[in-house]
Order: C-alpha cells, then sequence, then structure tokens
C-alpha cells in the first residue's frame, strides 16, 4: 500500500491518495473535497496504461472529470501507480521526499 498526501495550495485541497498492486492493475482510492476529483476517487488503473501522456488511463480519467490542466491531482495519481507497479523507485521517492513548484517571480 502506498499513501500520499496532495497539498493544492493554489485551490486550497488537500487530498488523500492511496493505492495498490492488484494483478496487473493498481487499485487507487482518493479521499477529497474536490467534486471534481470525487468523479474519479476510485480506479482500477491498467498497469501498462500509465506510462505515456497520450493514451493514459489516469490521465484520460482527469480530462472525462475535468479537472483544470495545473491540477496535481492525476500528476499524484501516476507517480503512485509507477511505484506500485515498479517502475519508480520507492527508495528515490523516500530520499526525495516531496515534489514542488516554487513560484519565484510572479
Amino acid at each position: 500500500m502506498t499513501e500520499f498526501t496532495v497539498n493544492s495550495t493554489i485551490c486550497g485541497f488537500v487530498h488523500k491518495i492511496r493505492g495498490s498492486k492488484k494483478g496487473n492493475k493498481i487499485i487507487v482510492d482518493i479521499e477529497t473535497p474536490c467534486e471534481k476529483i470525487k468523479k474519479f476517487s476510485h480506479m482500477e488503473v491498467p498497469m501498462m496504461e500509465i506510462l505515456d501522456i497520450k493514451n493514459n488511463y489516469v490521465i484520460d480519467r482527469a480530462q472525462e472529470a475535468k479537472c483544470s490542466s495545473n491540477c496535481l491531482v492525476p500528476c499524484a495519481v501516476l507517480n503512485l501507480c509507477r511505484m506500485e507497479s515498479g517502475f519508480l523507485a520507492k527508495s528515490l521517492v523516500k530520499k526525495a521526499g516531496s515534489i514542488s513548484i516554487e513560484f519565484d517571480e510572479v
């Protein structure tokens, strides 16, 4: 089981994303106050449909839910799926600690 917290400071939402591998799919559940994210808060993501931006299961679900293009949740879900499927090393993620975007000059 992998668990992430996504703090979307621009929109003010905090999301809890959990997932685990089951066969050739990653089962993802998202606790969220966001109505758009709730539309795809449970997914059974095929492992081979997370590698590219085009033809990507998670990106397709986010698009169907009309997520904003700057939403951090789809990216976090993809990172979780890549970790659970072995495409992203958990040791690298532990070492990094977090991912952030800093707006240096606005």
